[in-house]
């Protein structure tokens, strides 16, 4: 059974191990720049930017949901964007993806808020099927533009 609780400073360490094997299991090993110390900042210093929840077994942390407010101009209220949800490969089967992704739900709920999204990668048909038996449903018409490393220098230039 997974216990789902907001995570602590000491679950920190844990979380950048979470990251580095998604970016492994996401084919981009070498892409994690993230360390304690800013992960930390962004989660409990002194303004964070980010949350974090944890599912927890057997007093282990087998996956986490990492998470930030996002807002609607249409609906006029914030929503959830779930940056990152992995659960150890070990674990998978046991419901921690889904009660990781049931509290957020009930995050969002409970505050008004109007939605919770999120992206996949297209070939992650796994994660895309159990996402679409919780109802989930891909965004058509709509494709992520991402401003980084080069462009985004020159764009802020401007």
């Amino acid at each position: 059974m997974s216990s789902i609780r907001a995570a602590r400073p000491a679950d920190v360490p844990v979380i950048l191990q979470l990251i580095h094997d998604l970016a492994l299991y996401e084919r981009e090993p070498d892409a994690v720049k993230n360390t304690v110390a800013s992960l930390q900042d962004a989660l409990f210093g002194k303004k964070p930017t980010i949350y974090a929840h944890v599912a927890e077994a057997g007093g282990q942390v087998q996956g986490f949901a990492l998470w930030f407010l996002n807002y609607s101009t249409w609906e006029g209220v914030n929503g959830i964007y779930l940056e990152d949800l992995y659960v150890r490969p070990e674990a998978r089967g046991a419901g921690h993806g889904k009660a990781l992704l049931a509290n957020l739900a009930r995050i969002a709920a409970e505050r008004g808020y109007a939605r919770v999204e999120w992206s996949v990668l297209d070939w992650n048909e796994p994660s895309i099927r159990f996402y679409e038996q919780l109802g989930a449903r891909p965004q058509s018409g709509w494709s992520t533009f991402r401003l980084t490393g080069g462009a985004l220098a020159e764009v802020a230039a401007l």
